[in-house]
């Protein structure tokens, strides 16, 4: 047998941060072939007209947009895969034809993020024409999950302290998984059958708490007050009597022609004010009164001038807006806390007020440029560090219902998570989620410190990336205990390892919720009998690198040649053997 050569289909991908290392370790495992490029000027002499996907996964909207506008043109059917996080480039290169995704990673991350501060234990989504949910709750009793929830299929189980092993998370278990009181249980279903098993699923809305536009003047005044220069009443009081009293002594003292009190007032703030529109004069009075109005000309100049400054301090000045903030989180309760305000945080508020929560806003930046975002949603701000007693305490923890923290450093969100616990107790029911950047960290916070909520951004954003890539249509991510699932769809290839794979044979780590045939039927919770065959559309639930995993399986094999021979036309002679005499062991790869 001559040599035998394999000729790959590469990945092109363009980054060099913990996504970007996840998506090519991630790739890798999978089996696939990684080009690393640095800029669009190696795309090439990479071979991007012969690759199978192009991954801009950078933290650069610039060079992203660039190697995905080049590399579109240089190859039309490559897959492009890009990370855009402005909305304005996103919009013109998803405008661009061709097959791939353009992603933003708030976006991808923010969804489970919200699921988390809200407690939610069901997530929903919808796929094959039916709205599934993923269900969870605590287990009630002991038994097997069969018992229990009858023909619900099971997505996870996190074994409780009542089991032999607590904390192990089972992915994807069998319905005769054995469970204990107190095991957190994650279910699936068709919704309209959870409702019909008494399984209601919560809105996923709420009301905000409404003010009144005198409520907003009221606080408005209450914080100017507290925010004025302790020199501003003494100078008004002053100005007042200088007014007043000046104004007495021209009413009696000014002749021809004699003044009414109103003309004496008009008079005396001309003067004050230095306005001086030439209606009177002081040139035909008498000394005294000549000399009154020297005084009287420079001490309203100079008070003047401080009420000027003291006004224009006031606003002017950013502790009138912390003020405001501040006094407007006192009077909240079950309100949602989100520290920090960056590219993720602001995606949160977004989505936690369009489904009416009230929320409230730690931010260290009084530059921020979401500012003005934040005050068009009429979200209070309270400036000031998050890792403060003083700072968490006037956002009311203690009263909130959820808090995120989602600053752009990991350190300061761990130390922001420790002194909430210090001030909320360790017991503390409000849940904490913690933005973390690496799966690692995540992992490693998770365990040291007990929280329950740590969410990686890498494992959040990762598998769409990696989805789109390999041809993976990734309909939602969501977590259960502190593991990362996905919910995709994935079409089976001729001559694939799937096809003619029975269910039984499957992964038992992943779960196929339904299959939809070529000629339009729909297979919900496919039996273990059940066999896939090319042409179908499957729908899988679980961890994603067994997603990915199983998409690899779903692939065509890989073109390949036997002493220089070409594979495709040793494929096409084999192609009149008799399909059940043998599987083919070659195939080109489809046209995307």
């Amino acid at each position: 047998m001559g040599e035998v050569f394999q000729f790959h289909r590469e990945i092109i991908v363009c980054g060099d941060d913990a996504l970007a290392n996840t998506i090519i370790d991630e790739l890798r495992g999978a089996g696939a072939r990684i080009i690393r490029i640095n800029s669009a000027a190696d795309l090439l002499g990479a071979g991007v007209h012969r690759s199978r996907a192009v991954v801009c996964a950078g933290p650069n909207d610039a060079v992203n947009l660039e190697i995905a506008l080049l590399a579109r043109r240089y190859s039309p059917n490559v897959r492009v895969v890009a990370r855009i996080a402005d909305s304005v480039l996103r919009g013109a290169v998803d405008a661009v034809s061709g097959p791939g995704a353009i992603l933003n990673v708030a976006d991808l991350a923010s969804p489970s993020i919200v699921e988390a501060v809200l407690s939610r234990n069901a997530h929903q989504f919808e796929t094959a024409g039916m709205e599934f949910v993923v269900w969870g709750s605590e287990a009630r009793k002991a038994g097997t999950l069969r018992e229990i929830y009858g023909d619900l299929a099971p997505v996870a189980v996190v074994h409780g302290k009542n089991a032999p092993v607590p904390g192990d998370i089972v992915p994807c278990p069998g319905r005769d998984q054995k469970v204990f009181p107190g095991d957190w249980t994650s279910m699936i279903g068709v919704k309209d059958e959870l409702e019909a098993r008494g399984i209601n699923v919560p809105p996923s809305t709420a009301t905000r708490s409404s003010q009144s536009r005198v409520r907003h003047a009221i606080d408005a005044v209450r914080a100017m007050r507290e925010d004025a220069n302790p020199l501003l009443f003494p100078s008004l009081i002053f100005t007042l009597v200088l007014m007043f009293g000046a104004t007495a002594m021209v009413r009696f003292s000014y002749v021809n022609p004699r003044m009414s009190w109103l003309d004496a007032l008009y008079f005396t703030s001309e003067t004050i004010t230095s306005v001086g529109f030439g209606d009177f004069s002081f040139a035909a009075q008498s000394s005294v009164l000549r000399i009154f109005a020297i005084g009287l000309m420079f001490g309203g100049v100079m008070i003047t001038a401080i009420l000027v400054a003291i006004v224009a301090d006031l606003l002017l000045s950013r502790r009138f807006v912390h003020t405001a903030g501040l006094r407007r989180a006192r009077r909240m309760r079950d309100h949602i806390v989100v520290v920090g305000m960056g590219s993720t945080g602001i995606r949160v508020v977004r989505e936690l007020t369009a489904n009416g929560y009230d929320v409230v806003v730690i931010e260290q930046d009084e530059n921020n440029r979401f500012l003005s975002t934040l005050a068009d949603l009429d979200v209070p701000v309270i400036f000031g560090d998050s890792t403060m007693h003083q700072t968490l305490q006037s956002a009311r923890v203690d009263h909130c219902r959820g808090i995120a923290v989602m600053t752009q450093d990991d350190m300061e969100n761990i130390r922001t998570g420790i002194v909430l616990l210090e001030i909320l107790g360790p017991d503390t029911k409000q849940p904490i989620v913690m933005r973390v950047q690496g799966r690692a960290l995540s992992a490693a916070v998770s365990q040291q410190f007990g929280f329950e909520n740590v969410r990686s951004i890498v494992d959040l954003a990762a598998p769409w990336f990696i989805g789109a890539a390999m041809g993976l249509k990734v309909l939602g991510t969501f977590w259960v205990g502190q593991r990362s699932f996905m919910v995709g769809a994935m079409l089976v290839a001729e001559g694939s390892e799937l096809d003619g794979l029975k269910m039984v044979d499957m992964s038992t780590q992943t779960r196929v919720i339904a299959i939809t045939r070529p000629e339009g039927a729909v297979s919900l919770r496919p039996r273990r009998n059940s066999q896939l065959r090319a042409g179908d559309t499957v729908y899988l639930i679980g961890p994603y690198r067994e997603l990915i995993a199983t998409l690899r399986k779903g692939q065509p094999p890989p073109i390949t040649a036997i002493n220089g021979d070409s594979a495709l036309a040793l494929a096409a002679a084999r192609g009149t053997q008799r399909p059940e005499a043998r599987r083919p062991r070659w195939a080109p790869d489809p046209v995307e």
